[in-house]
Formats: C-alpha cells, sequence, structure tokens
C-alpha cells in the first residue's frame, strides 16, 4: 500500500482542511495518507512513497512554510515524487485564477530542482468571522479528482503493494 505524506502550510485552516480532503481522497484511492503541518515534518522523506505539499497563496506570495519545507527536505525531495497545490483566490474571475496560478509558478520557480508530478490552484477561502458573508471557493470534487489523478501519474496507487 503506497504511503502518502500529505505536508501542508495555513493561516487560517483552509489549507488543513483541503490537505485533509487530500488525504482522504487518498486514503479511498487505497492509499495509506497522513496530512500535517509542513513545519511538523520531521521523519525521513525516504518513509514516503509520494509527497504533497500544499500551501495558501497571500499578497502574491506561496505560505513562508511550505518554501522551508522544501528548502529543509531539498535533498530527501530527490528521490521522491512530489505534487504541490496552491489555494488561490476568492473571487470567481478568470483574471483572479490565472493570476494565483501565476504567483504559484512564481513560488516553485524559485526551486528550479524541483519538477512537481502535478501542480494545481484550489480555490480559496475566507477567514472565519468578519462582516461580510464568507466566500469559498473550494471544490472539494475537483480537489479528490485531482487527487486521484496524482496517485494514477505518481505511480504511487500500487507503491508498497
Amino acid at each position: 500500500m503506497a504511503r502518502i505524506l500529505v505536508a501542508y502550510a495555513t493561516r487560517n485552516g483552509s489549507t488543513r482542511e483541503a490537505a485533509e480532503a487530500v488525504a482522504t481522497a487518498a486514503t479511498a484511492g487505497g492509499a495509506t495518507a497522513q496530512a500535517m503541518p509542513a513545519r511538523l515534518v520531521t521523519a525521513p522523506l525516504s518513509d514516503w512513497d509520494l509527497i504533497i505539499l500544499g500551501a495558501p497563496i497571500y499578497s502574491g506570495r506561496w505560505h513562508r512554510d511550505a518554501h522551508r519545507f522544501l528548502r529543509r527536505h531539498r535533498h530527501e525531495l530527490d528521490g521522491v515524487p512530489v505534487a504541490v497545490f496552491g489555494m488561490g483566490p476568492r473571487r470567481d474571475e478568470e483574471e483572479a485564477w490565472r493570476g494565483s496560478s501565476a504567483q504559484l509558478d512564481r513560488a516553485l520557480t524559485r526551486r528550479p530542482w524541483l519538477v512537481p508530478v502535478a501542480v494545481a490552484v484550489f480555490g480559496g477561502a475566507d477567514p472565519p468571522g468578519g462582516r461580510r458573508p464568507r466566500r469559498d471557493l473550494r471544490d472539494w470534487s475537483r480537489i479528490g479528482e485531482w487527487t486521484r489523478k496524482v496517485l494514477a501519474m505518481s505511480g504511487a496507487e500500487g507503491a508498497g503493494s
């Protein structure tokens, strides 16, 4: 059974919820998956068949904990497939989606050694509270579909079995 680590960075919890949905979809696909904050990952990554890293994009920048994770585990990541997702726009407009994708692409170009098996931008969500109705563009079925594709593309479906 494939072992999948879903490491995530979050500020207000919406990326944690998306990472947990990814882990749930991976488990439903026959893998063993664990979601945990990227800053807490200390065990060797060689124990995993696939690493999925997710983080929000705020003000044009990918969360610093995602960058720190990549820097801290740089050499270990050479030996395991990596997929990446960003939590993007909170406005469902084509320009906002393009902007979030470009911002994630810029963040990844800072790590030219990293060649993800898949990259996605999921919709973001407003933090809880506030005076306005909360916007939430997270599409749970799309997140599950992307996870299944990542498992197939990375070979993690049958890894370790």
